[in-house]
C-alpha cells in the first residue's frame, strides 16, 4: 500500500471530538517486516481535549518526557505505558503545541488475524484479539518504541481511510478508568459502534 492511500495531516488537524468520529471506521495499519499486514478497523475511541480536561495527561498544562509528544503536530502517536504491562496508542489533533488527542479503545480485526493471534495467544476469540487499548497494542505490536511516531510518514504504521461510519451508527458514554476526574468523569468522550462485538464494552 502506498503513501497515498494514508490519511493526510489535514484529517488530524481538529478538535479532539470531531477527530474522534472521523476516526471511526477508519483503518490502522501495522506493515511488517516481511511486507505482511495487520489491520485494525476503528470501531472505539475516547477523545482528550487538552489542558482543561482533567481525564487528560496533560491536565493543567503538565509537560514531561511521557506525555511530550501529546503537543506534537496534528497525526503523532503518543504511545504511553500503563498498570506496568499495557501499551495504549493515541492520535495528537489539533494545533501544535495544544495537547489534545484521541485513544484508540478497540478495533475489529481485518487483515492478519494468524499474526494478531500469535502477539495474543490468550484470546479466546478474534473478537477479542483487539477489543481494548492495551489489547490493540498488543496484537499490532505497538509499544513505546513507536512513541512520537508520524502517522503521515512513519513506513510501518499509519491510517487508512477505511469506511467513515454514519452517525446513526455511533453511540456514546462516558470514559473508561479515569479515577479522580471531577466534573469531567462523566462527559461522553467515549464513541463506539452500536452492537459492534469487537468494542471493548459492549
Amino acid at each position: 500500500m502506498t503513501s497515498a492511500a494514508r490519511l493526510p495531516r489535514a484529517f488530524y488537524a481538529v478538535d479532539a471530538v470531531t477527530l474522534a468520529r472521523r476516526l471511526m471506521g477508519r483503518h490502522l495499519v501495522r506493515l511488517d517486516a516481511d511486507g505482511s499486514r495487520r489491520v485494525g478497523r476503528v470501531v472505539e475511541v475516547e477523545a482528550y481535549l487538552g489542558v482543561n480536561d482533567q481525564a487528560s495527561h496533560a491536565f493543567g498544562g503538565r509537560r514531561s518526557p511521557r506525555n511530550e509528544a501529546m503537543y506534537a503536530r496534528p497525526g503523532t502517536g503518543y504511545v504511553y505505558f500503563t498498570y506496568g504491562m499495557h501499551h495504549c496508542m493515541n492520535v495528537v489533533c489539533g494545533e501544535e503545541g495544544v495537547p489534545a488527542a484521541v485513544l484508540l479503545r478497540a478495533l475489529e480485526p481485518v487483515e492478519g488475524l494468524d499474526h494478531m493471534r500469535d502477539q495474543r495467544p490468550r484470546a479466546r476469540r478474534d473478537t477479542d484479539l483487539c477489543n481494548g487499548p492495551g489489547k490493540l497494542c498488543a496484537a499490532l505490536s505497538i509499544d513505546r518504541a513507536l512513541n512520537g511516531l508520524d502517522l503521515c510518514d512513519h513506513p510501518y504504521l499509519f491510517l487508512e481511510p477505511g469506511t467513515p461510519i454514519a452517525a446513526s451508527r455511533l453511540a456514546r458514554r462516558p470514559r473508561v478508568g479515569l479515577g479522580d476526574a471531577g466534573a469531567w468523569k462523566d462527559k461522553r468522550f467515549c464513541w463506539y459502534i452500536r452492537g459492534h462485538p469487537c468494542v471493548s464494552r459492549p
